[in-house]
């Protein structure tokens, strides 16, 4: 009965904490904001980013312009992103949310099957019909997927690989938030046949289940970075 009951109170207590430990890796901010340099003598190290003093920031720290800009899109993927994080608005550095613009070239305009390791990913279409999937992880692999038109949202968990195709005759655009400041991006194709120094072909033939030949091809071509 003693036993059961130490038993009982030691997972309590994990229970009780676990909020605490849950939360210890991203601390919310002790100051306003923490505005990231490339001064690495004079700053302060926060969350990956040197920074500067906060008497010292400005308001072109918080700023970024040219999201209003079309992107060309003549490319093999047919889409062009543009990240807006910590590498484009220094303020960013521990606020965990950045934002990316996508065009899409009209039928056929593809923002390739990808992941984020450190963030959730919330599309909002302006123009055109995308064609939205995420895929769920092992060992369902579920599909799930949706049709957006303009004003529609759809949400992609972290960590899952997602795409969008543009499905209209017209040009697509659409933008995106994420919950990171520094979401990090995962192009599967790229990764996986695009690898610098490429990945043994043997461990592809027998992952893909593919003849080498067609492996080895894969891995000569150019793949494209549409981020």
């Amino acid at each position: 009965m003693i036993k059961r009951l130490q038993l009982f109170v030691a997972a309590f207590a994990i229970l009780a904490f676990s909020p605490l430990l849950a939360s210890a890796s991203d601390p919310s901010p002790l100051q306003d904001f923490y505005v990231a340099i490339n001064d690495t003598k004079n700053g302060v190290f926060v969350n990956g980013k040197f920074c500067k003093d906060p008497k010292l920031a400005n308001a072109e720290d918080f700023f970024y312009s040219g999201l209003n800009i079309p992107r060309n899109t003549s490319n093999p993927v047919g889409s062009t992103v543009i990240p807006v994080n910590v590498a484009q608005i220094p303020g960013l550095n521990t606020l965990g949310i950045s934002l990316v613009r996508i065009d899409y070239a009209p039928y056929s305009g593809l923002n390739p099957p990808h992941t984020h390791p450190h963030a959730m990913d919330i599309l909002v279409v302006l123009e055109g019909t995308l064609y939205v999937s995420f895929v769920t992880s092992n060992i369902d692999n579920r599909l799930i997927t949706k049709v957006l038109n303009p004003g529609k949202v759809f949400v992609f968990p972290v960590g899952l690989i997602h795409f969008k195709f543009n499905i209209g005759n017209t040009k697509a655009v659409a933008f995106a938030g994420l919950s990171s400041q520094n979401p990090g991006v995962i192009t599967i194709a790229n990764a996986v046949f695009g690898s610098n120094p490429p990945i043994n072909p043997d461990v592809l033939t027998k992952a893909f289940q593919l003849d080498k030949n067609i492996v080895t091809y894969l891995q000569s071509k150019f793949w494209w970075d549409n981020n």
